[in-house]
């Protein structure tokens, strides 16, 4: 038994190995398609959620490094302020060994506190954001929680389906009046694949009866692309576009909820490094609809790999999105 089990794990770790070594001959990091212009973003702001870590942090720098002034928002100060920190220390070392003078000011980052966990962090950042800033080009909706226990927002919501939609929503409403004067500007929402796994059951959003919590992040998830479609048709003919995306599966915390045996880490390490796109990568798609001319005017649409894809029935069903849209609105006090 224990040969067997040893044989099967040093097959596995060849297998990884191999294709490990396929992938990276072949191909290095799939960057923006058409190329980055660096002045692409210059005098664009761009507003990030959960933009210290992972997918966030990447498409960050890849942002400013196209010209973009890009606000950081983010739950921890402490840990955003290190990250912008480290961000600037990169983008000044990028500047000094590139071939073209450094980007210098043509990219800014600003760090402001954003917890989607509770409303009054939300209205209390808008309200900042509607104070201070004259306009606003691209939102970008990338923050969000995966797979945890079963936990509460400050407002009493189910955490995933309140950070992950309900959160982004009552964010993106209250600052549609800016992206509006701003116009033409983007919205970006940031899904997931395994939306394909979720439902919506009216009767328990707050998932008070049951939790599960693969069901419930699908459920964000598909959530995510449900609002993405009503919001797109609620836009029409205002020059704000929305699209909604999925980056793969990329190496980021994301994860930290979840359960590793320790035996099994080591495989799960080298598979996960086989496999998982890095946040670099998995940020592409994010990069490509808040920046590329190739997407001027499309809204509603859902992508991958910086391409359009094709969505389930249940995805793209108007009446539901209305629905979900109407009862998050009173959710979340837009209606009594």
């Amino acid at each position: 038994m224990a040969v067997a089990t040893a044989a099967a794990v040093l097959a596995a770790l060849g297998g990884a190995l191999w294709l490990a070594a396929r992938r990276f001959a072949g191909s290095g990091v799939q960057r923006l398609r058409g190329g980055g212009d660096p002045g692409l973003m210059h005098g664009k702001t761009v507003l990030i959620t959960g933009a210290n870590s992972g997918l966030g942090r990447a498409t960050a720098a890849e942002l400013v490094r196209l010209g973009a002034r890009v606000i950081m928002g983010c739950r921890d100060r402490a840990r955003a302020e290190e990250a912008a920190g480290q961000l600037r220390r990169e983008l000044r070392q990028d500047a000094e060994c590139g071939p073209e003078p450094g980007v210098g000011g043509a990219g800014e980052l600003i760090v402001r506190e954003l917890d989607l966990a509770s409303l009054r962090s939300v209205r209390a950042f808008c309200q900042e954001m509607l104070q201070e800033e004259p306009r606003l080009d691209v939102l970008i909706n990338n923050a969000g929680i995966f797979q945890c226990p079963y936990m509460k927002t400050e407002d009493g919501f189910e955490m995933q389906f309140g950070v992950n939609h309900l959160g982004h929503f009552l964010l993106t409403n209250l600052l549609l009046g800016l992206l509006k004067s701003s116009a033409p500007s983007r919205i970006v929402v940031v899904s997931s694949k395994l939306y394909k796994y979720g439902d919506i059951n009216f009767d328990d959003l707050n998932s008070e009866q049951s939790y599960n919590k693969s069901f419930c992040y699908s459920r964000s998830k598909l959530a995510n692309i449900l609002f993405t479609r009503e919001l797109a048709r609620r836009l029409e003919g205002t020059n704000v576009t929305v699209n909604v995306l999925h980056p793969g599966i990329v190496r980021t915390n994301l994860g930290r909820h979840i359960h590793i045996p320790l035996l099994v880490r080591p495989l799960f390490n080298l598979v996960s490094w086989a496999f998982f796109k890095t946040p670099v990568e998995g940020a592409q798609t994010s990069i490509y609809l808040a920046s590329s001319p190739e997407v001027e005017g499309v809204s509603g649409r859902y992508f991958g790999d910086c391409k359009e894809e094709e969505l389930l029935p249940k995805a793209v069903d108007e009446s539901v999105a209305r629905k979900l849209w109407d009862i998050s609105e009173v959710m979340v006090g837009l209606l009594k």
